[in-house]
């Protein structure tokens, strides 16, 4: 009995050690996740090979209190003073940001190599450095010369605009409490590493590392700092998912390479708007704004051409008027080739599909080619009328009027719906000429001297210009 009795205790405290011994931990390096096991796909954000072992199992800590940075004031008594819009100097981007840079505020800039994200931003640093107000730009992709030349190219030269080659996170921040910058732009946070972590520039924990410095640094001295970022081949954001919820502005700079257009676009915007986008050209001379960028996407023309359509997509708050372009050819395969420029493939498909079995538009033994006029993209369901019409046209041989608008969602029964703006869209197609349109049924308010037709389905507008196929 004395053995078994001395033998019971001594087991139950070894169980009870091993129910407690620490177990290791596993998490996402994109969104955070956790779990006690290793998997090798995140379920939250459907990533591979990100699930790392970070530690082992936490234990509960209690924390104790201590003392405060600042006191806790009735919110009507804070000072906004520091929080106030100062402009960049480029009048498109801000419109993008609401208004300006705010002292403090961290912008991550995600872009395709090549279209123009660092032209930009030198351009943004020179326009923004004053005595009062100097700006840090520090690359860790080209060296201080070559983006002297090119700074030299564009006209952004200023004596109050610093430039610094480096790939240390320490070294970076030495030049910080050296200048004193008003604005940091760092180009691009992939190619600095700090030297209290291990792994190459660019690696998930680096990343975080390094955004977190700048941030930790912009946040104490009121820095407004813009951090560049690379993206993938699916066009998102590089490094791991928390960098976009750190930082207060995501901005996507897009457009096609071989097009004049770029486009900057608000994903979030804690400090304004994530609708609105602004508008630049691509010029040999440096990157412009373009308040009225309208005329890019439309082809100059004597004679309309079948095939062809206009119509109006609203970039956030922006009228921008664009032009759909579309050829039907026969085909000798079996199966035709469908390709798009420009337009959503699969909202293309659907608007064929609704083409072919509402408006009777036989469409299934030909090749099919749609694009767009000057690299815009259009997106939005409101352009599925103007593809429709512009189809039908070139399958029929049949041009539509020169001065016609198309505006309108197609739906699987045929039914053209209403969309957003169909004022704001209609008083930018008449204030560029344009004089007749076709719209959803109740357009509102209509500009005077424009003649409006409202159309309830796709056969309606169909037979409003007799789009019968002559095959």
């Amino acid at each position: 009995m004395s053995v078994r009795a001395a033998t019971v205790p001594h087991m139950a405290k070894s169980a009870g050690t091993t129910g407690k011994s620490a177990r290791p931990s596993y998490r996402c390096g994109e969104c955070g996740w956790t779990t006690p096991k290793w998997l090798g796909r995140c379920p939250e954000c459907q990533a591979w090979g990100t699930v790392e072992e970070y530690g082992a199992g936490a234990k509960a800590r209690v924390v104790a209190a201590g003392p405060v940075t600042a006191p806790a004031l009735p919110i009507a008594r804070i000072n906004v003073e520091a929080a106030r819009f100062h402009t960049t100097g480029v009048d498109e981007l801000d419109r993008v940001l609401g208004g300006g840079v705010v002292p403090g505020a961290v912008i991550l800039l995600a872009g395709e190599p090549g279209v123009g994200k660092s032209t930009l931003l030198l351009e943004v640093a020179s326009a923004f450095a004053t005595p009062q107000a100097p700006t840090l730009y520090v690359t860790g992709e080209e060296s201080a010369s070559q983006v002297r030349l090119r700074a030299g190219r564009i006209g952004a030269l200023n004596d109050h605009l610093y430039l610094a080659a480096e790939t240390d996170l320490s070294a970076l921040l030495g030049h910080v409490d050296a200048v004193k910058p008003a604005l940091l732009v760092v180009d691009s946070v992939q190619t600095i590493a700090s030297p209290e972590l291990e792994g190459a520039p660019g690696g998930v924990a680096q990343v975080r590392e390094v955004a977190g410095g700048l941030i930790r640094i912009a946040k104490e001295r009121g820095i407004a700092t813009i951090i560049v970022g690379h993206v993938t081949k699916d066009g998102s954001i590089a490094g791991p998912r928390l960098l976009e919820h750190l930082v207060d502005v995501v901005l996507h700079f897009e457009g096609d390479r071989h097009a004049r257009l770029r486009l900057v676009r608000a994903v979030k915007n804690r400090y304004g708007t994530a609708d609105e986008v602004g508008c630049f050209e691509l010029r040999d001379e440096g990157i412009k704004g373009l308040p009225d960028p309208s005329g890019l996407f439309l082809t100059q023309r004597q004679e309309p051409v079948a095939g062809t359509c206009v119509t109006v997509t609203l970039e956030g708050k922006r009228p921008l008027v664009a032009e759909v372009q579309a050829l039907v050819a026969p085909s000798q395969i079996p199966t035709p080739r469908r390709a798009t420029s420009g337009l959503d493939s699969a909202r293309m498909s659907m608007v064929l599909a609704v083409l072919e079995r509402r408006g009777g538009v036989r469409l299934e033994k030909t090749e099919i080619y749609t694009a767009t006029v000057g690299g815009v993209r259009l997106t939005e369901p409101a352009a599925d009328l103007a593809a429709a019409l512009a189809l039908a046209g070139a399958a029929a041989d049949h041009p539509l009027p020169a001065k016609l608008v198309a505006i309108g969602e197609v739906g699987l029964a045929g039914e053209v719906r209403r969309v957003t703006g169909v004022q704001r869209r209609l008083a930018e197609a008449h204030r560029l000429g344009f004089t007749h349109a076709l719209v959803p049924p109740d357009p509102g308010k209509v500009p005077a001297g424009m003649r409006v037709t409202e159309v309830a389905d796709i056969s309606e507008a169909l037979r409003a210009f007799s789009l019968v196929s002559r095959r």
